[in-house]
């Protein structure tokens, strides 16, 4: 899919949120195991549910095919979260952009890229801090290095396959 209007098209905006939400369905079912004890605040952190919500205020469903890492230990686990978690940091420029050319908005088509709010600056710190305190040792931040990285190349092929979201 073609990032340069996924944004300010609602079709690729729709599409772009339904292979998201595939993605992170899956990766939160996959992983939740691991990170429940190693993430203090870890069911705040779940965005499968937002966009949910933004599908269903746009009367559409998740879309396309997703195939998460597969996830051995916590480590590599808060890996692969981090991509995610990442992702939310660019959510409040982006939701400025929804705004702007599709008008849509927190609770209204846009509650994923909304998710923490004005809370996002301290939600990253303090997973930041979460990783930190339990990849203390140079074998858990190389498991959770390589976890990320295959996590970006999963998720950017989710995003970015050909179609088989548009009818």
């Amino acid at each position: 899919m073609a990032s340069a209007d996924r944004f300010t098209r609602l079709d690729r905006y729709i599409e772009h949120l339904g292979r998201l939400a595939t993605f992170h369905v899956i990766a939160e079912e996959s992983w939740s195991h691991l990170l429940q004890p190693v993430l203090h605040d870890f069911p705040a952190r779940l965005k499968s549910g937002y966009l949910q919500h933004d599908l269903a205020y746009l009367n559409a469903d998740a879309c396309g095919s997703a195939e998460v890492p597969e996830i051995g230990d916590s480590a590599s686990a808060l890996g692969a979260f981090y991509v995610l978690e990442g992702a939310t940091l660019g959510g409040q420029h982006l939701l400025r952009v929804v705004q702007r050319h599709l008008g849509l908005g927190a609770g209204c088509g846009a509650s994923y890229l909304a998710s923490y709010g004005p809370r996002g600056a301290a939600m990253w710190e303090r997973f930041c801090q979460q990783v930190d305190d339990h990849c203390g040792d140079r074998e858990s931040v190389t498991r959770a290095v390589a976890a990320a990285r295959t996590t970006f190349v999963a998720l950017e092929d989710c995003l970015c396959e050909e179609s088989a979201c548009r009818t």
